[in-house]
């Protein structure tokens, strides 16, 4: 039988094993350690970019040019930063600023620019070019925007503030911690980058707050995060930059406006056979037109028609019209001096015919030259409020994309630079309607006006009706189909048409209007007609009083009767709800 032996093997002692798991705990916790501790980090990141950086609302936004003592900014930051409606107009070579007060022309390369055509000589050009690139020098431009700015120390940044900026002024208040800890960070971490080393009681700027950090600026401009507990709050700061804005001295209308247009297309009407219009207080005659590309107006005004209108107590609004024709209104309007020529003339003219205003009628217009018809206006209204002027313009409803008489209009804007907006609350149904139908229903003019008061204000807003009715003819041919067509009626004729025919108009409840109807049987036709009346027009009085609008327009004078005027004057304190 064979020997087997056994070896006896030894135990680790409990003395190895726990020394061992006392090594691994050590590592992993080491290791965690060093993953989660926020070892601050010592790169240094640069906070501008390239010579003099342009400092605004907290962000660099490009870099000025120093000439001599001249400081210029690119006119890329004005326009992006501080008035979107700068431009630059390449026919001239000038940049046409605009205020409620002032057009500016800055012509390149020049050493004087216009302040409503006033020269104003500088000893260095306002304009220069770099690179490709226009800077505006930024001293003139301080009398006509509410910024200001300041070169910061060490770095040349330029510091441009506007009017309304806020911060909070602080300082750094401890000084027995480790350098890195007061570093401005390019995030609220100790991990980021920093840009720049705070010293104890150094003033800073605190912009922001984020996860247990400030956003703070230093005097020179450069910005970083920092703890907060190293920070002391002080004193809340706001810029507040005041400019002398001189009021415009435009007449003053008593109570809502009453206007209404008269049609002048060849002579002006005989006013002594014109009768009292009860509560009318402006007459805008159509007098004036454009004509040629290179500004041209044709003029059709009587200084009898003015001096009578006077001796009512109407004031004078001279109509300016584009004649409705969008190649010719481009041309016209795409130049800086085409549109100076025709504000040029509309001045002469309004002084020529003792005008109390200017009412512009641009329609038809292609719609991405809607910016040149916002343009036409932002440098007209100045030098009309200057000649003691009311500016008003005609638009309509919105009507879709890609429509010529209706979304060129840039609404919101033109309601910002005129005195008053006049919505023509007309045609819902054109005379080329396939359909016949109400020139303009109650319930379709309050959903639009609705509409139109998210972008105009109620006291701009001037609510434009017609005093014309459209007859329609609906006659079904041999072959069974139906033509459509339409003739415009004044309120005279239309009750003249209803009296010959024995018609007794009722109420029609969806339009908001009296309806009449009536079948011709030797024509095989049926006459619709949706009434302009004392009725319709006394509900869009009250809508126009519910809304709180700032008056009236009708079109025409010669479609009206007596009773139209008197149905028309708004009392705000008898506004009924719509029906």
């Amino acid at each position: 039988m064979a020997q087997t032996e056994y070896q006896k093997k030894k135990s680790l002692s409990q003395k190895w094993i726990l020394g061992g798991l006392m090594i691994a705990i050590l590592l992993i916790a080491s290791s965690i350690f060093y993953l989660l501790y926020p070892f601050a980090s010592n790169e240094r990141k640069a906070y501008f970019t390239d010579k003099n950086p342009i400092l605004f609302e907290g962000i660099q936004r490009g870099n000025a040019l120093i000439e001599g003592d001249s400081i210029f900014v690119p006119l890329s930051f004005m326009q992006e930063n501080i008035d979107n409606s700068i431009l630059f107009d390449e026919k001239s070579k000038s940049i046409i600023i605009t205020t409620a007060e002032k057009v500016i022309q800055m012509p390149t390369d020049s050493l004087t620019f216009f302040v409503n055509q006033k020269p104003v000589e500088l000893q260095l050009s306002p304009i220069i070019s770099k690179d490709g690139q226009l800077y505006v020098a930024i001293d003139p431009l301080l009398a006509y925007y509410p910024i200001q700015y300041k070169v910061l120390g060490d770095t040349g940044a330029i510091w441009i503030q506007k009017h309304g900026d806020h911060y909070v002024q602080g300082e750094i208040t401890i000084e027995d911690v480790h350098p890195e800890k007061l570093r401005l960070r390019t995030a609220p971490s100790l991990k980021a980058p920093y840009t720049s080393e705070m010293l104890k009681k150094e003033a800073v700027m605190i912009e922001a707050e984020e996860e247990g950090f400030y956003l703070v600026r230093k005097e020179n401009g450069i910005s970083g995060y920092i703890s907060k507990k190293y920070v002391k709050k002080n004193k809340e700061v706001t810029i507040t930059i005041s400019q002398k804005n001189k009021t415009a001295d435009i007449p003053k209308i008593n109570g809502p406006i009453q206007l209404t247009w008269e049609a002048v297309y060849t002579k002006n009407p005989d006013h002594s056979q014109i009768p009292d219009m009860i509560g009318v207080n402006v007459v805008s005659p159509t007098w004036f037109s454009l004509t040629g590309t290179d500004g041209t107006i044709s003029n059709l005004a009587s200084l009898e028609y003015s001096k009578w209108a006077h001796s009512r107590g109407y004031q004078v609004w001279g109509l300016f019209s584009n004649s409705f024709d969008p190649v010719l209104t481009h041309e016209a309007l795409k130049d800086f001096e085409t549109r100076q020529k025709i504000i040029v003339q509309l001045l002469h003219f309004s002084q020529m015919y003792q005008l109390q205003g200017i009412n512009f009628d641009i329609e038809n217009v292609y719609p991405e030259d809607g910016h040149l018809v916002t343009q036409l206006m932002r440098e007209a209204t100045p030098y009309l409020h200057e000649a003691g002027l009311i500016v008003s313009m005609d638009i309509t409803f919105y009507a879709g994309e890609n429509n010529n008489w209706s979304s060129f209009y840039e609404r919101d804007k033109l309601a910002s630079i005129v005195d008053y907006l006049i919505i023509m609350a007309y045609d819902e149904h054109s005379g080329s309607s396939p359909v016949a139908g109400s020139v303009s229903s109650l319930p379709w003019v309050e959903t639009n006006l609705q509409n139109l008061l998210k972008e105009v204000p109620k006291e701009k807003l001037v609510l434009g009706v017609p005093l014309y009715s459209r007859l329609w003819k609906e006659q079904v041919k041999e072959d069974g189909t139906t033509e459509i067509s339409s003739q415009s009626m004044s309120m005279a004729k239309v009750k003249e048409w209803l009296a010959e025919k024995g018609i007794q108009p009722v109420y029609d409840e969806e339009s908001g209007q009296n309806f009449a109807e009536y079948y011709a049987e030797d024509e095989n036709s049926t006459y619709k007609i949706w009434i302009e009346d004392e009725l319709s027009l006394m509900k869009r009085a009250n809508l126009a009083a519910s809304y709180q609008l700032a008056g009236m327009a009708s079109w025409s004078r010669v479609f009206g009767d007596q009773t139209a005027w008197t149905a028309m004057n708004i009392d705000p304190n008898k506004a009924v709800t719509q029906k």
